[in-house]
């Protein structure tokens, strides 16, 4: 994207004067809050800058506890661009670009629990916690035939009820659910993964084609300048890969 944006793709993405970029907190993988100024910073966030720095325009960060809230700020022209795993299920009003990482979904489950493997988790009376409106919930609800699904709030809400002994399996980010069971006893993970989450930006439908290109070809530059593997570097990421070269999915 060396190009100079027009002005018509500028005021595409900032018809307020600013990028409203929506930050979805509820992935620690690509943000956070810092833990001394409480203000968002992370991979997503170090890419809304960079997009905002080319549009020529300032950065606005509108971060959400939930992705289904992050997404639906898009979706309804609060935010102008947002992060988010593609999903069939979110693509109604949103454009996405090819993702820009990719993040293994993994479950946890206690120690004694019975199951060796992610096939097993799809059993009868197997109860599983997810985020409500997150990827895993997106892709378990289509995937799973025998199994419960119980939805709660957050990363945290499906740690919580997998200690309160609620459901046999959390499901989430592979690192995150490691870092817990490292640092709780009596927890382990199940070996590999059940999916594999595309991160990509979106926009809204209505912002148009040429916009939709520009935010398109702004990714594939991040990745292949090597912008977003250092960010990832730089935020002390680790298990999260740099998206091939591609389009959207």
């Amino acid at each position: 994207m060396s190009t100079p944006l027009s002005a018509a793709i500028v005021s595409a993405f900032a018809p307020t004067g600013a990028l409203r970029a929506s930050i979805n907190l509820g992935n620690p993988i690509l943000a956070s809050r810092d833990a001394d100024t409480v203000e968002p910073g992370g991979v997503s966030v170090d890419l809304a800058r960079e997009f905002a720095r080319r549009l020529g325009v300032a950065v606005e960060l509108v971060a959400f506890e939930k992705a289904a809230a992050s997404v639906e700020a898009v979706r309804g022209e609060q935010a102008d661009i947002g992060f988010f795993a593609i999903d069939p299920q979110r693509s109604q009003g949103l454009q996405f670009t090819a993702p820009y990482v990719l993040i293994e979904g993994s479950y946890l489950v206690p120690a004694s629990s019975p199951l060796q493997s992610n096939d097993e988790v799809d059993r009868a009376g197997t109860r599983v916690a997810v985020g409500a409106g997150s990827a895993y919930d997106l892709f378990l609800t289509r995937e799973l035939r025998h199994a419960g699904i119980v939805r709660v709030n957050g990363a945290q809400g499906v740690l919580e009820s997998l200690r309160a002994g609620e459901v046999e399996v959390a499901a989430g980010i592979r690192q995150v659910l490691e870092a817990h069971a490292a640092a709780t006893p009596g927890l382990r993970l199940l070996p590999g993964r059940f999916m594999v989450i595309q991160q990509a930006m979106g926009t809204p439908a209505s912002r148009g084609p040429e916009a939709g290109a520009a935010l398109a070809a702004f990714v594939e530059d991040m990745k292949a300048s090597g912008f977003v593997a250092d960010a990832l570097r730089r935020h002390g990421i680790e298990g999260a890969s740099v998206a091939p070269a591609g389009r959207a999915g």
